[in-house]
């Protein structure tokens, strides 16, 4: 059966032909929104039928969020990874761990303070004092992790991180430690008495852990003055009690 007609104008196609090529142009769409559609849902696990574009870019922007929740390392510049070389070798000498988890850890530490307004090595020096760095420490008063953090005191922070079973990971164990001394700090105003609070050594009248704290933080503020490109004046030596001292004390915010 002929369908349209020829005529010296050329090709004339008739309205059954012209129906069955707008029907195979329509089955091309829905096959191109199809295999968007499996593109997306593999991709971002949504499904974005009913919803508009708003709703793959939302997805997207979700994932991007969640990298940087995870901890993905930021770029540093050359006088960033110096500092933080410096500071790794040392940690990996010292606690005799690999140099690059030391490397991770202290840019964990860095990130953290630098969100929180903390002073990165003051939580590089908790660490070290509470854990050496082992990341499965645990105490027999039950704290945990780098931080030692006693989950049944903080299960609200450790919440947002998936609960309890988060204490042993390391980004998170930082994360929440960081987070009950930041708390200690506004509390208190006073970075000594702070940090007896985190130790639970508030009748400590020497303040014993505070001095090994300030005492690591100290030298690792001059293990980052030897580093290259990054000369730093060595802090006073502070002998006073931070009890009896204002010498640590910080404005209440």
């Amino acid at each position: 059966m002929r369908i349209g007609s020829i005529n010296p104008a050329g090709l004339q196609v008739g309205p059954v032909a012209q129906w069955s090529r707008r029907f195979v142009s329509v089955l091309a769409l829905f096959a191109s929104v199809a295999a968007l559609v499996l593109i997306v849902e593999s991709q971002y696990g949504q499904r974005p039928f009913g919803e508009s574009l708003q709703g793959p870019l939302d997805a997207i922007s979700r994932a991007s969020h969640a990298d940087a929740k995870r901890g993905q390392p930021a770029v540093l510049s050359r006088t960033e990874e110096s500092r933080h070389r410096a500071l790794s070798e040392f940690v990996a000498r010292r606690y005799r761990v690999s140099q690059e988890v030391a490397f991770d850890l202290v840019g964990l530490a860095h990130r953290v303070g630098q969100d929180l307004q903390l002073d990165p090595l003051l939580i590089i020096a908790v660490i070290a004092v509470e854990s050496s760095f082992n990341p499965i420490a645990e105490s027999v008063a039950g704290a945990k992790g780098l931080m030692q953090i006693i989950p049944k005191f903080h299960g609200d922070k450790l919440g947002a991180y998936g609960g309890e079973q988060a204490v042993f990971d390391p980004a998170t164990n930082i994360q929440v430690g960081a987070r009950i001394l930041k708390e200690y700090i506004r509390l208190t105003g006073n970075v000594g008495i702070a940090l007896q609070m985190y130790a639970g050594a508030l009748n400590d009248n020497d303040d014993q852990y505070t001095s090994k704290v300030l005492g690591m933080k100290q030298r690792l503020h001059y293990v980052v003055s030897q580093s290259p490109g990054r000369p730093a004046p060595q802090p006073a030596v502070r002998t006073a009690s931070a009890r009896s001292s204002n010498a640590f004390a910080l404005p209440l915010d």
